[in-house]
């Protein structure tokens, strides 16, 4: 990895999606790889159903919190979440957003979006708390297979496993499910 890499995602959605979660996945796996990592949170309702958004920072950076207009990309985990902190993005970055539709209007001439129906792909498998590692799965793939070198994320889906690995060691029942989660999310086609 070069040492001036810097990278800026913003994931967001609500309490109980699971938006910490692959905050943490993605900073232990940046650790691994002896990068220096920040990460913050804000939180609406204290409660399940209230909106989450976290941030990202992988490289030299100063501070936790990403500008907007400033991240390379955003994951969101509901789809009003790109209409919400959209604007986080930055020209020519990307987003990967959990929605039933393709949704226009929402910046796509600044950046690219790409639309994935987590929510019914975690019913399908029956497996609904694993919508966002569909997500995260989704997006690895979309900007690894979209992206030029210089927007190349500093992991990709094989990391992320080897992390859940660890994380859930001696836990087969959940670590099954959340691999194939991963796997399935980027392996899936984007809505268009």
């Amino acid at each position: 990895m070069q040492q001036s890499f810097k990278y800026q995602i913003v994931i967001s959605g609500v309490g109980g999606q699971g938006v910490l979660f692959i905050t943490r996945l993605l900073a232990e796996v940046a650790i691994a790889k002896g990068l220096p990592v920040f990460t913050s949170e804000t939180h609406g309702m204290a409660q399940r159903g209230g909106t989450v958004i976290s941030h990202l920072k992988v490289g030299e950076f100063t501070s936790p919190l990403i500008n907007p207009g400033r991240a390379d990309g955003l994951i969101a985990l509901k789809a009003e979440s790109l209409v919400q902190h959209g604007g986080y993005v930055r020209q020519g970055g990307w987003a990967a957003v959990n929605s039933a539709t393709a949704i226009t209007g929402a910046g796509e001439t600044r950046f690219r979006a790409s639309f994935l129906d987590a929510d019914r792909l975690a019913q399908e498998t029956n497996t609904p708390k694993t919508l966002n590692l569909l997500m995260l799965g989704f997006a690895l793939a979309g900007v690894s297979g979209n992206g030029s070198q210089d927007e190349k994320l500093f992991c990709d889906v094989d990391d992320i496993a080897m992390i859940l690995g660890k994380r859930l060691d001696g836990n087969a029942h959940l670590l099954k499910p959340s691999i194939q989660a991963l796997r399935t999310g980027a392996h899936s086609p984007a809505i268009q």
